[in-house]
């Protein structure tokens, strides 16, 4: 995955002298991800490079760039280190073509790892996506496997607003069901793994079915569309599993159809459960699909608390969660 998102990047600056890349790290050190390792060298330092440590300097940098033409592709090195740069992202960039009356767009995107599973503790495992899906004008993107990342990555990047692109780093190196106990699966055994070569898009705001079911439909992005899948086959359940892929725009046609042919919906995300992106999930399915429920929605999730460093793998919602909730949606 790490690969396809350098892939995205290397494509993009390729096809277009406009598109640039920097942040933290990111040139002479090749990101704390290795994701832009070798474009400094490949574009120059022009093209790519290091910034200081200050997350609102990079994206409002990025903004006023964005403003004169050109396609920043910005990393902000963790998601939990985004705050200083939100009141820039809300106030600015979300904003600019609404309040210049589309004379000027902002074509940036805030690239950033998210998600716990690593032992980063507190400030390094926080999923923050519910803070930006809550601001118009921004798009919101969570891809789930390399594929996904490279062709959804590149739509963001010829995106003419402002794109927030959050990289699960559980699923860096494989993808993760959430047995942390059980030896790593790498991607080159999964079929997603298998990333096209050179230029190709992934439509913001296209849901994919992973799994198709019968019996309820388990929403989820990122990392739990493994461990949905992984609670779906050790249960037994004929689950329907839709990987939303993009959070804002959203699919609302492929979640609804899928409610309604199975009745019942489980909702999974990493993300505390208080105002997290599930609530606007179930508000949905219940005013569009209400008269098909044959249980109530249910919502699996982290806790409202901070992310645990010792209790990693109390707070992360795992199969056995996620299983008790399609046992009791399915008894309910």
């Amino acid at each position: 995955m790490i690969e396809a998102i350098r892939s995205a990047m290397d494509v993009s600056m390729a096809r277009d002298d406009n598109v640039v890349v920097f942040g933290e790290d990111v040139g002479y050190f090749g990101g704390v991800f290795r994701c832009t390792q070798g474009l400094q060298q490949k574009y120059g330092k022009s093209r790519c490079f290091d910034t200081p440590i200050s997350e609102l300097g990079i994206v409002g940098a990025a903004i006023g760039m964005a403003a004169y033409g050109l396609r920043p592709c910005v990393e902000v090195q963790f998601a939990d280190y985004v705050y200083p740069a939100y009141d820039q992202i809300v106030s600015e960039a979300a904003r600019l073509r609404y309040r210049s009356n589309g004379e000027f767009t902002c074509p940036i995107v805030v690239r950033m790892p998210t998600g716990g599973g690593i032992f980063g503790g507190q400030t390094h495992s926080q999923s923050p996506e519910a803070l930006f899906t809550h601001v118009s004008g921004l798009k919101v993107v969570v891809p789930s496997n390399p594929v996904d990342a490279k062709g959804l990555l590149i739509s963001s990047i010829e995106d003419p607003d402002p794109v927030i692109f959050l990289e699960p780093k559980r699923l860096y190196n494989g993808p993760f069901d959430g047995h942390h106990d059980r030896p790593v699966t790498p991607w080159s055994k999964h079929e997603l793994g298998d990333v096209p070569d050179g230029h190709f898009n992934i439509a913001l705001g296209k849901a994919a079915i992973r799994r198709e079911g019968g019996d309820v439909t388990v929403l989820a992005y990122g990392t739990m569309v493994y461990v949905a899948q992984a609670a779906c086959e050790e249960k037994g359940i004929d689950a329907e599993v839709i990987d939303l892929r993009t959070l804002l725009p959203l699919d609302l046609e492929t979640i609804v159809a899928s409610v309604k042919k199975t009745g019942r919906c489980v909702i999974v995300h990493e993300a505390t459960l208080t105002s997290g992106f599930g609530a606007e999930l179930a508000a949905l399915v219940q005013e569009h699909c209400f008269y098909h429920l044959q249980a109530p929605i249910a919502r699996v999730t982290g806790w409202d608390t901070p992310y645990p460093h010792a209790q990693e793998w109390d707070y992360f919602p795992g199969p056995a969660r996620v299983g008790r909730a399609l046992q009791d949606v399915m008894e309910g």
